[in-house]
């Protein structure tokens, strides 16, 4: 039973001090969409970029003092201008970032993303994107960033068609850690 008691306590002590390195927040951003269609864009598609927003929270954990992992979870309204190729997503970016110096870090990573309307739409309901981007602390709290996604798979439900859309977005967010 001691033994059981003193690595209970180990277990406990590692999770509270892996925890003091870990900060949670906020952020919202302004995006800057647009499909990018191979081979061309089709006749009668309107393919001028959609301007939306995007909110969520992440988590970040320092790995090393240079390096940290920060899983989120957002809403982001991406696609093309046209209606029928608006697409509003959940999305899971898993960011893995490099600290340049104290306020300004690089990252990196893949990203998910669930279709978040009408699933029969001639839009696929699932997606994955590659991720990059610049944070610069403001504060030791407030902090704003530039993130650049670009498509893997296609938005197209119809393979038939010979057509792919993928998915290209500029975000501009702002946020606050805690």
């Amino acid at each position: 039973m001691k033994k059981t008691i003193l690595l209970l306590t180990f277990v406990l002590a590692s999770f509270y001090g892996y925890a003091q390195d870990a900060l949670y927040g906020v952020r919202a951003g302004y995006n800057i969409s647009n499909l990018d269609f191979d081979p061309s864009v089709p006749a009668g598609v309107a393919n001028a970029h959609r301007n939306g927003f995007a909110i969520g929270f992440f988590g970040e954990y320092s790995l090393t003092d240079a390096f940290s992992f920060a899983p989120e979870v957002q809403f982001s309204a991406e696609g093309a201008k046209d209606q029928e190729l608006r697409i509003n997503y959940i999305q899971v970016p898993l960011f893995f970032k490099y600290k340049i110096d104290s306020d300004l870090s690089v990252g990196l990573g893949p990203q998910a993303a669930l279709k978040g309307h009408s699933y029969e739409d001639g839009l696929r309901n699932l997606g994955f994107s590659v991720l990059g981007g610049l944070e610069y602390l403001i504060t030791d709290e407030f902090f704003i960033d530039f993130r650049y996604s670009y498509g893997l798979s296609n938005v197209l439900d119809d393979n038939d068609a010979g057509l792919e859309a993928k998915n290209t977005n500029m975000q501009i967010g702002f946020g606050v850690k805690f």
